[in-house]
């Protein structure tokens, strides 16, 4: 980075969409400003970028392509190849990850303990291709761009105030370049690139995406036109860096107005990711809309398994004690916001109850079993919930560069766990340790690879210190 100007990056994959022989998909790039990238080259010819947005003294471009099924598929861009896996009938390996970054002083961190974890993610890669990469929530943390102007700096700690249209203008212009930079900044980063340059992502948000506590923090925050402003910002470099759409599209796996939930479907497989931010308020997790569109998805989706993105956790500790001993003192009001992000909540338990319903509709029926994907605990874990056909499994990676806590924060958080948890009659939830692991929550970066082979499933967790897990059958 020069002078606040967003650097150059490798192209970043993203998955489209999967026809009879052909992988859909679509690239984008940063170049500064006045620099025209070159083609990008498959076997169909070269395609030129088209300009979809700018910021930070640069632009991004984005590439739209089609690759042929098969192993040794792959583009080439300015003079390099990249292999990309496109085979999906077979067997899959598809990789898991969450929360890339930290609260302060995240992009000051020395590269390479930094982004330890992408590092190793590509070595994988380049010994055995990796046909997905889900990313599951907090792909940066916007925490600091807020500081890029007076009036979010100390936000939303300050009151609000009504902003005229140039003030407004002003702070849109300000965060929207301060979130440029900061993706494009996270991106160029070595062990990342080459990741996203050669395994095609899915991305979901989550809060830090947009700002702490986002969606859970009180209505008149959520509502002033200092935070409708943020928020705004904030979808429109979602769109453009973990979508790779202008603001104004939407991708075709979509599948709604309003929010930004997504579905893929492919062979023997489907991935579906609720958006739970972008109608969240505190009394609510998703708006009708968004209710009424995950349900559709569930009730056509594809046989076979179905792996499903929840960016907070549905299955976790009981929280109601917590939340009431906080009633007895104003001096945890802070840390409100947090709990009203979980499905546990009080606030949200009729809500978590018609979510795990949803899942367990499904999950009953032995050709369609789910399995729940998570991070934002910055935990390694998991957890089941009890049904007929078998255990519903809920796998929890997170984060692949957020500093894991104190393993004493994690043995705390263990033993709230054994209090246990039944939302729905017959169906306890119970937390569990990693295999192979003790405890269970394991305080070490991670992330998580799912593996289908001869049509089974089975799920490890990439550790730090440790290594690779045993394999999970699922």
């Amino acid at each position: 980075m020069i002078d606040g100007i967003a650097p150059d990056t490798l192209p970043m994959l993203h998955f489209r969409g999967l026809l009879e022989d052909r992988v859909r998909l679509a690239a984008v790039i940063v170049r500064r400003h006045g620099q025209t990238p070159p083609p990008l080259h498959t076997p169909d010819g070269a395609h030129e970028a088209t300009p979809i947005g700018d910021g930070a003294g640069a632009t991004l471009w984005r590439y739209t392509f089609e690759l042929p099924v098969g192993r040794d598929a792959g583009y080439t861009f300015d003079g390099r190849r990249y292999a990309v896996t496109t085979d999906f009938s077979g067997d899959l390996s598809v990789a898991y990850t969450s929360c890339n970054g930290q609260e302060h002083g995240d992009l000051a961190r020395p590269v390479a303990s930094r982004n330890r974890m992408w590092r190793q993610l590509a070595e994988r890669n380049a010994r055995a291709p990796v046909h997905l990469l889900l990313q599951g929530g907090d792909q940066i943390y916007a925490d600091e761009a807020t500081h890029a102007h007076p009036l979010t700096r100390d936000w939303p700690d300050v009151p609000d105030r009504r902003l005229d249209p140039e003030t407004r203008a002003e702070l849109a212009r300000s965060l929207h370049d301060a979130f440029f930079l900061r993706y494009a900044t996270q991106a160029a980063q070595p062990g990342y690139a080459d990741v996203a340059a050669r395994i095609p992502s899915l991305c979901m948000w989550d809060d830090h995406d947009i700002c702490d506590g986002w969606g859970s923090l009180p209505a008149k925050v959520l509502d002033s036109s200092i935070g409708r402003c943020l928020f705004s910002t904030a979808r429109a470099a979602f769109l453009m860096f973990q979508m790779a759409c202008t603001p104004d599209e939407r991708p075709d796996i979509v599948t709604g107005d309003g929010h930004l939930s997504w579905h893929v479907a492919l062979p023997g497989v489907s991935f579906v990711a609720p958006d739970l931010r972008s109608t969240r308020r505190p009394d609510r997790v998703m708006d009708d809309a968004c209710w009424t569109d995950l349900e559709t998805v569930f009730g056509k989706a594809n046989s076979g398994h179905m792996f499903l993105l929840s960016s907070v956790p549905a299955l976790g500790p009981r929280l109601s004690l917590i939340e009431r001993a906080m009633q007895l003192t104003n001096r945890m009001e802070k840390y409100e916001d947090d709990l009203r992000d979980q499905w546990q909540s009080r606030a949200h338990r009729r809500e978590w109850q018609r979510f795990l319903r949803l899942l367990l509709d499904r999950h009953g029926d032995p050709d369609t079993p789910v399995t729940v994907l998570s991070g934002e605990i910055h935990l390694a874990t998991r957890a089941t919930m009890d049904c007929s056909a078998g255990p519903l499994h809920q796998l929890v990676a997170s984060g692949i560069s957020h500093p894991a806590p104190p393993r004493l924060f994690a043995r705390g958080l263990g033993t709230l766990a054994r209090l246990g948890e039944a939302p729905l009659p017959e169906h306890p939830i119970r937390l569990r340790s990693l295999p192979g692991r003790p405890g269970i929550y394991c305080a070490q970066r991670n992330y998580l690879m799912l593996e289908r082979s001869s049509g089974s499933w089975t799920a490890q967790w990439a550790l730090e210190k440790t290594g690779l897990t045993p394999p999970l059958a699922l």
